[in-house]
Order: C-alpha cells, then structure tokens, then sequence
C-alpha cells in the first residue's frame, strides 16, 4: 500500500501568543486533529463556516505558526486553490504572466519552454491562448478559477487543497468546474483535501469525508457511509438541514 500524501497526527492550533505571566489567553482553535490524505483520493471537510477548516488548510500548507503535533508531506509543493479566484489573481497581471510567474520565480526553463507549459495548461482548463493577454478583470468567475487551478498545477503538485472552489459560481459553473477537477485529478494523479459547506458538492467529487466541529473531527468515513448512516448527531444535522 503507498504512502499517504500528507499525514496529520494529533494538530492543535491556538491563535494568539501566550501569557508568561497570568492566564493563557489563546483561542484554541484545532484540537487534536489526525488524519491522512491517500494518493489520488479526494478527501472531504465539511462544516460550519468558523469551525476551523481555513485554519486546517494553512496549517497543512505551513502557513499556522502557533501549532503543536506532526504534519508529515510525502510530496512536494502543495497548493491551494481559493474561494474567490479575484482576490488569489494579481489584478494589475496578465493571466500568462500570472500562470508562469512560479516558473520565473523557481528559474526553472528558458522563455520559450515557460510560454509552451503555459499555453498547454490554458488548454487542459478550458481557455483558449487568448486568454494570456487577458487580464482577471476581464474573466467571468468561472474562468478566474480555471486560471487559479493553472496557477496550481503549473507547479506539479500532487495534493492541491480547494478551499470552496465552486461556492462563489451559480449551479451550471459549479458542474463544469467540479467536472474539470475531476479530469485533471486524473490526468495527474493528484490527491485533493475539498473543503466545502455544501454537502451536495461533496458528494458529487469525494471519496471520503470528514465532518468538523469546532475544530474537532467528529467523524469520518467513506461518503456512503457517512450520508447513509450518520453516527454523530452533527452530521445528521448537517444532512438534514
């Protein structure tokens, strides 16, 4: 059996710095969080918006500094695709410029080569070459996004985090986006943490979900089981809702 992608074992997250005199005043964010990610699974996070989930996120990706317990990469370069592709899109770049600037930045190709991956990953999302000379402003949500997973995968990730992906598109985007994900999960092998509030969403591209609750993982399982037999009262809640 491979190794999983990232491996997460007992993740606590505080915000806030601690008292050396008096009482602690951090929040305590994530508690005791363990859990892996398999190679070429899509693994769902659902629950209520402040229960954590971002927290998870950055914390995965190196980005939470007052944290406790072991996060353990088996892959290199992670990436995260947001849920407003505007505000993850330099507005004042071209979307070539945008897509290629990891490449620039890694020195990684001449010109030449950097234009050609480029040009290839347009196609693969669904955007015709045009579109490098575009700017975000000039794209529909739909396609920002597509952009935002070219930005992702120009890098050669093996796990991409999506953090609501679909939620900021009306229903007809939402399917070509997923459907998209799916593909390129494919094409690429890649492992994917989707975190979402709709469990609709997740039951359409996941293979096993977890349900948080303030910060807490309170169950998880394949995503038959999970909808059909629901053990913990939170996710009947959230099921039924």
């Amino acid at each position: 059996m491979s190794e999983p992608v990232v491996k997460v074992e007992n993740l606590n997250v505080w915000y806030g710095k601690p008292q050396i005199i008096g009482r602690d005043k951090r929040v305590h964010i994530l508690h005791d969080v363990s859990f892996e990610i398999k190679r070429g699974e899509i693994l769902g996070l659902v629950g209520e918006s402040g229960c954590g989930k971002s927290t998870l996120a950055r914390a995965i990706l190196g980005i939470e500094t007052g944290k406790t317990g072991t996060i353990i990469h088996n892959t290199f370069r992670p990436q995260m695709v947001f849920q407003n592709p505007y505000g993850s899109l330099n507005p004042y770049k071209k979307i070539g410029w945008i897509i290629e600037e990891p490449l620039r930045v890694q020195r990684k190709y001449d010109s030449k080569e950097r234009k050609r991956r480029v040009l290839e990953l347009l196609g693969q999302v669904g955007l015709p070459e045009s579109y490098m000379n575009r700017y975000p402003d000039e794209l529909s949500g739909g396609q920002r996004q597509r952009v935002a997973i070219a930005a992702a995968l120009i890098q050669q990730p093996e796990l991409i985090i999506l953090d609501e992906p679909v939620s900021a598109l009306d229903v007809t985007v939402q399917a070509q986006i997923l459907r998209l994900l799916i593909d390129i999960k494919k094409q690429y092998n890649l492992s994917y943490l989707f975190i979402s509030h709709d469990l609709n969403v997740v039951y359409q591209i996941c293979d096993r979900i977890m349900v948080m609750k303030k910060g807490e993982i309170v169950e998880s399982g394949d995503i038959e089981t999970v909808y059909n037999h629901p053990q913990h009262p939170y996710t009947l809640q959230l099921l039924t809702e």
